[in-house]
């Protein structure tokens, strides 16, 4: 994990990373962070000449034409840089959908490196937008001489599991809330040292759970924008509160606030959706616009969360049955489902739409 966080650290800092797998190594540098002297270390340690990674959705963009994969599996495309391409100005308009700079030349398409997928998904745990220039690795002494971070491509596939899997309650306090007096915060950390967790514990659900009940249990993934703000354009704020509120109601109750903003993409990435939300797309769009898929979320961090709070049988407060699934198949008993429905304000009706045709939330014509 430690590999995985330095690369995670080094990628949004814009300095090259050396990953390792079966047929030997990649440089990989984020193309939207990357500067001159991050694409000066990239050549020098470099075997060829280098491309740049993205998604399929977002190299059909650039390429302006559809862009079939060779196996579903594959999940990247590489496109060839010209020289004049190959400037952090450029780059990063080649990664990110919302920038407006006009490109020189439209690059061509070539074979896509074995360790692209990896590469791409490290991006994504750095909350990177999904894009970056690659080049077989040369001289592996010299990257390690210029102190890069290197990290296995198989370490980068363990990373989500095993960092939901290290979570380890660090701080607990009482908290009254309004509505909810009777409230405590239980602070959880991964051992990658990332954003901490929390559960919100409303009552005493864990002696409800000792006593053989099914405690009233609401998944939120954090939303900066709807839960502070108040914005109008989601539910999540007044899915926050209401959940509290009817966990009060109900005596007792635990809510996971998962550190996930934007189903995963992180509040960067989920300002940029919004602005491809204005321009059109829908939330689901959007998201596949910026190279991530439609749900980028981790639950079995959830179900680990109540695994150490000894709740392990649950009334699931929501309208998500992703939520239900996934928490059934990493080991805790779902034993029912809690409509948890707010009517729209006028803002968020579209993206309440969304949710129901396109993510099939259990919401309006649906029930």
């Amino acid at each position: 994990m430690r590999a995985v966080h330095r690369a995670i650290a080094e990628l949004r800092r814009g300095t090259p990373v050396l990953l390792r797998g079966p047929a030997g190594g990649l440089l990989v540098a984020a193309a939207e962070t990357v500067g001159a002297e991050g694409l000066r270390e990239l050549f020098a340690a470099s075997l060829a000449p280098p491309v740049l990674l993205l998604s399929p959705v977002r190299a059909a963009t650039v390429l302006a034409r559809p862009v079939p994969l060779a196996a579903p599996e594959e999940g990247a495309v590489a496109l060839r840089l010209a020289e004049a391409l190959l400037r952090p100005d450029h780059l990063r308009a080649l990664a990110d959908p919302t920038a407006q700079t006009l490109l020189p030349e439209t690059p061509e398409r070539v074979a896509v490196p074995a360790l692209a997928p990896h590469a791409l998904a490290l991006a994504k745990l750095a909350r990177l937008l999904p894009a970056l220039v690659a080049a077989p690795a040369g001289d592996v002494g010299l990257a390690v001489r210029q102190g890069l971070a290197m990290v296995n491509a198989a370490d980068i596939d363990a990373y989500p599991p095993s960092a939901a899997t290290t979570l380890r309650q660090v701080a607990e306090a009482r908290v009254p809330l309004e509505d909810v007096p009777e409230a405590r915060i239980i602070a959880f950390r991964a051992a990658d040292g990332g954003i901490e967790h929390l559960a919100i514990l409303v009552g005493d659900p864990v002696a409800h759970a000792a006593a053989g009940g099914t405690p009233l249990t609401r998944i939120h993934s954090e939303c900066f924008t709807g839960d502070l703000l108040g914005s109008l354009r989601c539910d999540c704020g007044p899915q926050l509160r209401g959940a509290l509120k009817k966990m009060a109601e109900h005596g007792d109750g635990v809510l996971l606030y998962l550190a996930q903003e934007g189903r995963g993409i992180g509040l960067v990435n989920k300002l940029r959706a919004y602005s491809l939300q204005d321009a059109g797309l829908d939330t689901l769009d959007a998201n596949r616009a910026l190279g991530y898929g439609a749900d980028e979320r981790n639950f079995l961090v959830a179900a680990e969360m109540l695994r150490q709070l000894d709740i392990g049988r649950v009334r699931l407060l929501t309208n998500n049955p992703d939520k239900l699934a996934s928490l059934a198949v990493c080991g805790i008993d779902v034993v029912g489902r809690e409509s948890h429905e707010f009517e729209g304000n006028g803002v968020n009706d579209g993206y309440l739409a969304t949710k129901a045709a396109r993510f099939g939330h259990l919401i309006g014509a649906k029930g």
